[in-house]
């Protein structure tokens, strides 16, 4: 609500938000980011009127961040695996009804993704190529599969090479409604945010932040 910037030290599980950004995550290295103060602003995510500046997702990811958030004896990175795998093991299809823009779409399977940011979860790059700044979600759906080939792409999503998968799609919307046959909760930059059915949109370029100015496209 202000043009002050905001400034980041990570000291995060994940430092997803930094990792994107180009923000080092020793804390010396980010004071200099921070002394040098070049700003950019982004866009911000919206969930049924909360905030939420990276991904916010849900189904089979509600299950794994709410393990992940309980499991607080696994350090680091790790939890997110160990979360992944204990949410798989108990999984059942659950079936998804998106509006993208006012198109309607239904598919049964894993989980949906409302992604401003690239990554969550410690480096997974599960929508890679979202951007920060350019006014769009990037919807990730993963549809039903068995669970051992879901298995067998997790390490893919760490460089973002999933989307190639069958089971993955990926659409791009200002704002979609997500709705589901059970309950979840939404849950965005390491938290739960909401309950569907929920409404996700771009607030276009809301906030300002002090980081190095983004790479060109190549």
């Amino acid at each position: 609500g202000s043009e002050t910037p905001l400034g980041l030290i990570p000291s995060g599980r994940g430092n997803d938000l930094a990792r994107v950004l180009g923000i080092p995550v020793e804390p010396e290295e980010a004071v200099e980011v921070l002394a040098a103060g070049s700003e950019r602003p982004i866009d911000v995510g919206e969930a049924n009127g909360k905030r939420f500046l990276c991904i916010a997702s849900c189904g089979f990811d509600s299950d794994a961040n709410r393990i992940a958030n309980e499991a607080r004896w696994v350090k680091g990175r790790l939890v997110y695996a160990y979360a992944a795998l204990r949410a798989l093991a108990a999984w059942k299809p659950a079936r998804f009804t998106l509006t993208l823009d006012g198109a309607r779409h239904e598919f049964s399977g894993y989980s949906v993704a409302a992604a401003n940011s690239a990554a969550f979860g410690g480096g997974m790059f599960v929508a890679p190529d979202a951007q920060l700044d350019d006014g769009q979600l990037d919807v990730v759906c993963v549809a039903q599969t068995s669970k051992l080939r879901y298995l067998r792409g997790l390490p893919k999503v760490f460089d973002g090479s999933h989307v190639s998968e069958e089971q993955v799609s990926v659409a791009r919307a200002a704002e979609v409604t997500i709705e589901a046959d059970r309950t979840f909760a939404v849950y965005a930059d390491g938290d739960p945010l909401t309950d569907l059915p929920a409404t996700v949109r771009i607030l276009s370029r809301a906030l300002r932040v002090i980081a190095p100015a983004p790479e060109p496209p190549s």
